[in-house]
């Protein structure tokens, strides 16, 4: 799968730390502070073209979720074949103190996988299972 990458400044960037690796940094473009609890939306400069059948999904690092408590909000965030902005990433301060989210440091990671696409099909009842409307929590805790 090819994935066509535009630039929105000189400094932007997208990298595979190592070679398979399952995701590609995204790094933060401008500097912002993130306070105790507080949500940002922290800009990467990068634009992508996705091919159709596939979605990115930006996910949080390991490394800022365990020394800084810094995760994805929505996590993953999708982005789909059709969108063309700016890949910006919603981000949450678990920590206890302040993070500064600097300009070319990573901020999040980038995965992308192959998607099926949905038919849906309005039915006037679905088929019965063992499970049924069981859920939140109706296996056990």
């Amino acid at each position: 799968m090819k994935v066509q990458v535009k630039k929105l400044n000189s400094e932007a960037k997208l990298e595979q730390a190592h070679k398979g690796d399952a995701g590609i940094d995204l790094y933060a473009s401008e500097t912002e502070e993130i306070l105790s609890g507080e949500i940002k939306l922290i800009k990467t400069g990068i634009k992508v073209a996705i091919p159709e059948g596939f979605e990115g999904q930006v996910r949080p690092k390991s490394g800022l979720a365990l020394k800084n408590g810094i995760t994805v909000l929505n996590t993953p965030g999708t982005i789909d074949a059709g969108y063309r902005g700016e890949i910006g990433v919603i981000v949450i301060n678990h920590g206890k103190e302040k993070f500064t989210a600097e300009k070319g440091k990573k901020i999040a990671q980038l995965v992308f996988n192959k998607i099926e696409l949905a038919e849906i099909e309005f039915v006037e009842e679905l088929d019965d299972t063992s499970r049924g409307e069981g859920g939140f929590g109706s296996t056990g805790l």
